[in-house]
């Protein structure tokens, strides 16, 4: 592969990477593989159970401007 295609999509991994972090997308896999490594036994939270827990948690901390009103 030419170089200059490697160094391309290597900037695209990092730029995907980056997105997945700041949207906060990211969270959900490390909760499963942390969760998987403490005990591969335990029930693992569906993505939207994932969600809506961490949004309710964002609400409720005043520090992001939640539980306010």
């Amino acid at each position: 592969m030419a170089p200059a295609l490697t160094r391309l999509r290597e900037a695209g991994a990092r730029a995907w990477w980056l997105l997945r972090e700041l949207n906060g997308e990211h969270a959900y896999d490390r909760y499963v593989a942390h969760a998987r490594s403490h005990d591969p036994r335990v029930r693992v939270l569906s993505r939207r159970e994932f969600e809506n827990r961490r949004v309710d948690r964002r609400h409720a901390d005043p520090r992001e401007g939640g539980g306010c009103c």
